[in-house]
Formats: structure tokens, C-alpha cells, sequence
């Protein structure tokens, strides 16, 4: 006498039900196919919101940084690059010091012409290590910089 698992016969069944729904859940483009010479016909591509911004992985010609989207700065970044934007005013007294480049990570401009804005860190007493720093130009035609550790590495914030 032989035993069965009573779904013994079901398993070929919820395979193929398992693959469809696996299938179904994946999202891939949908395409016509036509008889003939023209076989595929290719989805439509998406519409894209005004200029592309600059991917991760291109670098700034300039500094040779990488860039960095306004919108993925930290919420207080947005801030603080809104405010520069604005042209104020501005929460911390150093904001909008002269920063001289020490580091030479940022192109050389002559007389010190950037300045430094605190991006706050939460949970910090002080302004913390985050900073955005422009060149000393009019808002919003200011190129600027984010650096989350310090002014020991830089990110080109994206026009």
C-alpha cells in the first residue's frame, strides 16, 4: 500500500498558477507582434521632466566632483540651499563666511570666492559637520558644493 501526500496531484497544478501569477506580478513592457517583415513594434518611451539631471556616476567637467540632485539632500540641505537661494536670512552667524578652499578640493577661484552655510545635523549641539559651500555669485546662478563630512570630500549640487 502505497501513501500519498493528499496534494500529491495538486503540485503540478499550483506550479503552473504560481508561474503565472509570478509572471503577471513582473513588470515588463508590453508589445504588439505583427506578422511580417515588422515583428516588434517597442513600448513608447517615457516622457521625462525638462533637461536631464547629471547621473551619479558623471562627474562635474569643472571640479571633477560628482553631483548630487538637490532633492537628494538631507531635508535640512534643501533648507539651508533654499535660503542661499533667497539670499537669507540665515540661522547660524557664520553662515555666509568666506571659505578659503584650504583643502583644494574645489576649483581654485580668485580671492576666496566661496562662502559656507551650515546644513544642521540633528541631535547635534553645535553646526555639526554638514555644510554647503557656493561660489561667491548671485543665487541662484551659484555653483555650490555639499559636504556631509567636513570639507573632506565633496558633492556638485546639480543646477
Amino acid at each position: 500500500m502505497s501513501l500519498r501526500h493528499p496534494f500529491s496531484r495538486l503540485w503540478p497544478l499550483l506550479l503552473a498558477a504560481g508561474l503565472s501569477a509570478g509572471l503577471a506580478a513582473c513588470d515588463l513592457p508590453e508589445t504588439e507582434t505583427q506578422v511580417g517583415p515588422a515583428s516588434v513594434q517597442a513600448p513608447a518611451p517615457r516622457p521625462t521632466r525638462g533637461p536631464a539631471a547629471p547621473t551619479r556616476e558623471e562627474r562635474d567637467p569643472q571640479s571633477g566632483l560628482r553631483w548630487i540632485g538637490a532633492s537628494d539632500l538631507p531635508r535640512e540641505g534643501r533648507r539651508t540651499l533654499a535660503l542661499i537661494r533667497a539670499g537669507g536670512p540665515f540661522p547660524y552667524r557664520k553662515d555666509g563666511s568666506s571659505f578659503g578652499n584650504r583643502e583644494r578640493l574645489l576649483p581654485p577661484r580668485p580671492g576666496g570666492g566661496y562662502r559656507e552655510y551650515t546644513v544642521p545635523t540633528p541631535g547635534e549641539d553645535d553646526r555639526g559637520a554638514r555644510r554647503i559651500v557656493c561660489a561667491a555669485l548671485t543665487p541662484p546662478d551659484a555653483e555650490c558644493y555639499y559636504t556631509a563630512d567636513h570639507y573632506a570630500s565633496f558633492r556638485r549640487i546639480a543646477p
